[in-house]
């Protein structure tokens, strides 16, 4: 039985549609397993998941308010931890509320309920002396206040306490500002954010998290290998408020700037612009 030129053609085509159709299914398979994963930590922390203090911190903030999204920033376990650190709390001061214990360093995103076009944004750097976060006193409540002037706030909960173990006491705040920094800024448009008007202000040991950030924000003062695409975003500030920023001296009594301030890198148009304020 002999078969005709225009059969072999068209069972060839057969052939070669079948495994195209194969190929782009498995292709697809993977595309779609790649953005659950990527979903699963880059989304809003699901309420079941949210810690002690993300609990907090957002419950200042009722729906009818303002949209508030909470997202983890690292995928696994944040970069560079040397001892374990004991369960996340939130403790209750005389003036304000206070985070304890943070290894699930995340990102509050506080936006103007009827803002329609892109907002400014700031993060906020809690005081506490690298030890512990403010909630009440130089966090939300500045958020409220930003949300007031149509500015997005952005609650920043950096690792505390002060890790040591050789580790400047920056060290692991740095790395998660410079992470968070960047992952705003390349999804700043879901987020309805200006990408180039997001600033920092910070408070006390918030204040010098604000300035290490103002001068370790080039490709190699990246203080971790990169995690994924965000990190290529860069995490320069447009704009610094430091209040009352600890910190800035070494000896901590002295009248010498610390030399981790890399003030032989501040140059104009470079370095983003500063407001410092504080009282005696």
């Amino acid at each position: 039985m002999q078969i005709s030129g225009s059969a072999k053609v068209s069972s060839l085509e057969s052939v070669t549609t079948t495994v195209i159709s194969q190929t782009l299914r498995r292709l697809l398979f993977v595309v779609a397993f790649a953005l659950a994963s990527l979903r699963a930590w880059c989304a809003d922390v699901a309420d079941a998941d949210l810690t002690p203090g993300d609990r907090e911190v957002r419950r200042h903030f009722p729906a009818y308010a303002a949209r508030v999204t909470t997202i983890r920033l690292w995928p696994g376990e944040a970069p560079d931890e040397p001892r374990p650190i004991g369960a996340e709390s939130v403790g209750k001061g005389t003036r304000s509320s206070h985070i304890n214990n943070v290894t699930l360093p995340s990102i509050t995103i506080v936006q103007p309920k009827n803002a329609t076009d892109a907002t400014p944004a700031v993060f906020v750097c809690p005081g506490g002396g690298y030890g512990s976060l403010g909630i009440d006193v130089g966090g939300v409540d500045v958020i409220r206040w930003l949300n007031e002037l149509g500015i997005t706030g952005v609650y920043l909960k950096y690792r505390v306490p002060k890790r040591h173990q050789g580790f400047p006491m920056h060290h692991h705040a740095l790395q998660d500002i410079q992470r968070a920094m960047s992952m705003v800024r390349s999804r700043a448009a879901e987020f309805g954010i200006d990408p180039r008007r997001i600033g920092v202000i910070g408070f006390s040991a918030g204040g010098n998290l604000g300035a290490m950030l103002a001068t370790h924000h080039a490709k190699e003062d990246r203080l971790y290998p990169a995690t994924d695409a965000a990190d290529a975003t860069s995490c320069r500030p447009d704009f610094v408020m430091l209040v009352a920023p600890a910190y800035l001296t070494m000896p901590i009594v002295s009248g010498d700037l610390d030399p981790a301030l890399q003030l032989d890198k501040v140059a104009r148009n470079i370095t983003p612009p500063f407001f410092i304020t504080s009282a005696t």
